[in-house]
């Protein structure tokens, strides 16, 4: 599912006139905030619950530069969840739809008052339970990964 549309803006692009590594962490975060929108957790549904989703853990891996003007799409696939955790994939491509970069991250549910984990509310549950949903056979190949070097 397309969960979130851009383009390299100009401040993104580095001396190497690609973007700047750090500028795909940004637009995962544009894309994580899309997905916590959808399930019902904008300004008004954070407001409404007393309810926000934190980052625990995000693994980017990079396989193509993206440039200035360039047209990002980026791709959502549930991976799991329980009854107050997300793990998402996230994979960007360009407008030819070639694989620029993908993060997987782990999102925590958290009751704003106190900063701790909680389930999430019921319609909100519903609405997570509604995203499609990979099984663990047909998850994208740069999942579960682990970092290190190979011996």
């Amino acid at each position: 599912m397309i969960i979130y549309e851009t383009q390299v803006a100009p401040e993104w692009v580095d001396y190497n006139g690609h973007m700047n590594d750090a500028e795909y962490a940004r637009v995962f975060s544009q894309a994580c905030e899309a997905l916590i929108d959808n399930i019902g957790l904008d300004e008004a549904g954070r407001e409404h619950y007393g309810y926000t989703i934190y980052t625990l853990e995000t693994h980017l891996c990079y396989r193509r530069e993206a440039h200035q003007g360039q047209p990002l799409n980026v791709d959502l696939t549930l991976l799991d969840s329980d009854a107050k955790r997300l793990h998402v994939f996230f994979a960007m491509f360009d407008e030819e739809d070639n694989l620029i970069a993908t993060s997987e991250q782990m999102l925590m549910g958290m009751k704003q008052a106190s900063g701790r984990p909680s389930p999430f509310p019921s319609k909100i549950a519903n609405r997570v339970a509604a995203l499609p949903q990979a099984s663990k056979e047909a998850w994208p190949e740069l999942a579960g990964r682990s970092i290190g070097i190979r011996r």
